[in-house]
C-alpha cells in the first residue's frame, strides 16, 4: 500500500490486464477443471490471504473503470462503453469472488449487497449491447440516460459493498490491537493500519468510526508498548484528518494523553516528535472542527513549553518542523498561546534556529518560524525581543526566499515565506526601533522590488499585497 508509484503502477496493470483477457475468454473455458479456471483467474491479482489489499487494488481499478465508462458515455463512444462495462463485470466478480475466498463468512448484508451488485454489472452490460443495435438517434438518447442512471446504482452498490468490506477489515484489526499483549503483533497491526489511513480521509473515517483511536491510545498508554508509541501516534495523526478522528481522540482524553508523553524526558525525541505532529493536526487552522477542541486549553501551557523545548533540543530538521509547525497552529488556535511564547523566551529559540542549517534547512521549516513570529507580533513587547535577538535581518532576508527544486509544493512555501516575513515586517514596523532597523537595512528597497518584480515573488498576488502595505 506504499510502494513505489512505478511498482504498484505494474501490480494494477496485472489485474487490468487480467480482465482484458476475461473479456476475450469470457464464455469460452480454457479448461473442464472449474479449479484451474480460477486459479488462471487469480493469478497476478492480490496475495493470497490479503483481503485489505484485494479490496485496495480492486477498489482502485473498479472506480477507476466506472470514471472512464462515464466520460465515455459522455461521449457517446458505444463500442466503448460496452467493452469496459463487459470488464467492470468481470472486475467485480473478481472482486467478489476472491474476497469471499480470503475473508470470513459474508454477512446477510454484504451477500445482499453482492447480488445487486452483480445484477447491476449484468444489466449494464446488456443495454450497452442493445445500445450498439440501435441507429436511431433518439431511441439512444432514451437509452442513454438509461444507462447513465443504471451506471450510477451500480457506483452505489459497489460503493456500499466496499465500505462494508473495509469496515470489516479494520474492525479486525482493532480487536486484534485491543486484543494483543504481544508487541509484534501489535507492531504488525498497527502498520497495518497506518498504511490504510494513507489511502484517504474515507478510511480514516472507517478506522476512527470502528475503534481505532481508542486503540492506538491504549498502545500510548502501556509502558510495555513504549517502542510502539512513533508509530500509533503517527498513525494517530493520519486519522485526524477527519472530524471523526477528532472526536474520539477527546472523548478517550487524548490531548492528556499527548501532554504526558511531550513533557516526559524519558520518552525518545522521535516519540515526542510524533506527539507534536499529532497537536499540530488536531489544532490545524485549516480544518474548522479542530476549533471546538475545548480539552486543548486545559493542557495548552504544558504543551506548548515542550513544544518550544523540543524545538530547542531538536537534533534534525524533521523533528524542529513538526514541532514548529505545532506551535504554529497553536498560535492561531488560541491567543493565550503568543504570550505563553513570549514568557518562554520562544522568540530567541526561533531565531537562533533560523542559523542552524540542521534544524532549519527548508521554506516549509521557515514557513512555520515566520508564522509564528507573525502572529506574535501583534504583541508590543514582541518588537524589543526581535531587536534584542537581531531578528529584523532574518526576517528580511525571508523576503528572498527562493524555491531550489521548483516543485509546486516548494514554490508555494517560499510564497508563504515572503508574503508573512511582509505582515510580520509591517506589525513590527509600528515600532520606532524596528522601524530604523528595516529602513537601515535597506528593507523599502527590498519591498519595491517585490511590488515591481513578479519573477521576485513567484509571480503571488498574495505576496504583492502584503508588500503594499507598507506604503
Amino acid at each position: 500500500m506504499q510502494a513505489d508509484s512505478v511498482q504498484r503502477w505494474m501490480e494494477d496493470l496485472k489485474l487490468m490486464t487480467e480482465c482484458e483477457c476475461m473479456c476475450v475468454l469470457q464464455a469460452k473455458p480454457i479448461s473442464l477443471e472449474e479449479d484451474a479456471q480460477s486459479d488462471l483467474i487469480l493469478a497476478g491479482g492480490p496475495g493470497p490471504g490479503d483481503p485489505l489489499q484485494l479490496l485496495l487494488k480492486r477498489g482502485w481499478v473498479i472506480s477507476t473503470e466506472l470514471r472512464r465508462i462515464g466520460q465515455k458515455l459522455a461521449q457517446d463512444r458505444w463500442a466503448r462503453v460496452h467493452s469496459m462495462s463487459v470488464r467492470l463485470a468481470c472486475h467485480a466478480r473478481s472482486m467478489v469472488s476472491e474476497y469471499s475466498a480470503v475473508s470470513r463468512s459474508s454477512s446477510q448484508e454484504m451477500s445482499q449487497i453482492e447480488k445487486l451488485l452483480m445484477e447491476k454489472c449484468s444489466e449494464l452490460s446488456a443495454i450497452t449491447e442493445r445500445c450498439l443495435q440501435v441507429e436511431n438517434e433518439h431511441v439512444l438518447k432514451s437509452m442513454k440516460a438509461c444507462v447513465s442512471e443504471t451506471l450510477s446504482t451500480l457506483g452505489q452498490h459497489f460503493g456500499q459493498l466496499l465500505e462494508l468490506a473495509l469496515t470489516r477489515e479494520v474492525q479486525a484489526l482493532v480487536r486484534k490491537i485491543n486484543a494483543s499483549d504481544n508487541i509484534y503483533t501489535t507492531e504488525s497491526t498497527t502498520g497495518n493500519l497506518f498504511s490504510l489511513t494513507q489511502e484517504g480521509a474515507p478510511l480514516c473515517r472507517i478506522i476512527a468510526k470502528e475503534g481505532g483511536v481508542v486503540a492506538l491510545f491504549k498502545v500510548c498508554r502501556q509502558d510495555s508498548f513504549r517502542c510502539l508509541y512513533p508509530q500509533a501516534l503517527r498513525t494517530l495523526a493520519s486519522i485526524c484528518c477527519v472530524e471523526e478522528g477528532v472526536h474520539q481522540l477527546e472523548k478517550v482524553d487524548g490531548v492528556l494523553c499527548l501532554a504526558d508523553i511531550l513533557t516526559d524526558d524519558s520518552h525518545s525525541e522521535a516519540t515526542r516528535a510524533e506527539a507534536a505532529a499529532v497537536v499540530a493536526q488536531v489544532t490545524s487552522p485549516h480544518l474548522p472542527f479542530t476549533q471546538h477542541l475545548s480539552s486543548f486549553l486545559e493542557s495548552m501551557e504544558e504543551i506548548v513549553t515542550a513544544l518550544v523545548k523540543l524545538c530547542q533540543e531538536a537534533s534534525s530538521g524533521e523533528v524542529f518542523l513538526l514541532a514548529s509547525a505545532a506551535l504554529a497552529n497553536i498560535t492561531f488556535f488560541d491567543t493565550m498561546a503568543c504570550e505563553m511564547l513570549l514568557r518562554l523566551n520562544a522568540i530567541r529559540v526561533l531565531l537562533e534556529a533560523c542559523n542552524d542549517k540542521q534544524r532549519v534547512d527548508t521554506p516549509y521549516t521557515r514557513d512555520q518560524i515566520v508564522t509564528i513570529l507573525a502572529n506574535m507580533s501583534v504583541l508590543e513587547q514582541c518588537a524589543s525581543d526581535i531587536i534584542q535577538e537581531n531578528g529584523v535581518q532574518l526576517i528580511m532576508g525571508m523576503l528572498s526566499e527562493k524555491p531550489r527544486s521548483g516543485t509546486p509544493a516548494e514554490v508555494a512555501a517560499c510564497e508563504r515565506v515572503q508574503q508573512k516575513a511582509a505582515v510580520t515586517l509591517a506589525r513590527l514596523s509600528r515600532d520606532p526601533e524596528v522601524a530604523r532597523e528595516a529602513v537601515r537595512l535597506s528593507c523599502m528597497s527590498r519591498l519595491i522590488e517585490l511590488c515591481r518584480s513578479p519573477s521576485e515573488r513567484n509571480s503571488s498576488d498574495a505576496v504583492l499585497v502584503a508588500c503594499l502595505a507598507h506604503f
